[in-house]
């Protein structure tokens, strides 16, 4: 039988060092685990007011099937794109599914006290992300945004889900694998393994890993 000695490590052993999370109902990781240990439903009904205000009609939020209620993040339109080097335009145009998660990805670092200037190894970025709705309903709806900058630059621009780990590695300069992944539902754990396997492999020394879905518009029921 094998005991386990807590202070002994294994080369096997990977370590979680940061966390972090944007969720219906808390803003960063320590809000969420309160709320799990005091059992607080992030799910929400929606009022006529805002519903409305979401772009949902009277016909459709009244029909007796419409189910007025689901997960919204607060903040959803936050984003400070000078922070990652980027200018109000193009951080405007990127899905805001590519700004949480690029925010997500700072703030895990930061919860770990690894500034990637100052770390000394290969990051690693295993990430994927949910449909782009926003690109179809809000960006190619601009015509002069569509005419000024083109329909290929917009997609490829903070849009396209293939982009979203390498834009992350873009950002914030890190020196690693940098994979997307897309596997429906368990994209997140999917992409949690791949990286403990990079990890295990001597592909990087340190691995961000995670997945995003913010539906757009965002503040609509079923």
């Amino acid at each position: 039988m094998e005991t386990w000695n807590s202070t002994a490590a294994r080369a096997e052993d990977i370590a979680i060092v940061g966390m972090a999370a944007h969720v219906p109902g808390a803003g960063d990781i320590g809000a969420f685990w309160e709320n799990v240990r005091e059992g607080v439903e992030s799910v929400r009904t929606l009022s006529a007011e805002e519903l409305l205000a979401g772009g949902v009609s009277p016909s459709e939020s009244e029909h007796p099937d419409y189910v007025p209620a689901g997960g919204f993040l607060e903040n959803v339109r936050g984003f400070e794109p000078e922070f990652f080097g980027l200018g109000a335009r193009e951080g405007a145009i990127m899905d805001p599914q590519h700004r949480h998660f690029l925010e997500c990805c700072w703030e895990a670092l930061e919860d770990a006290g690894h500034v990637p200037s100052r770390f000394d190894g290969a990051v690693g970025v295993y990430a994927g992300c949910g449909p782009g709705s926003y690109f179809y309903r809000n960006v190619l709806r601009n015509r002069e945004l569509l005419e000024s900058v083109g329909y290929f630059l917009l997609r490829h621009t903070g849009n396209d889900k293939d982009f979203l780990p390498t834009r992350v590695s873009y950002a914030l300069d890190l020196k690693g694998p940098s994979i997307g992944v897309q596997t429906a539902c368990s994209t997140s754990l999917v992409a949690v393994h791949m990286a403990a396997q990079a990890l295990l492999s001597g592909e990087c020394d340190l691995a961000l890993a995670g997945g995003v879905t913010i539906e757009v518009p965002h503040h609509r029921g079923y």
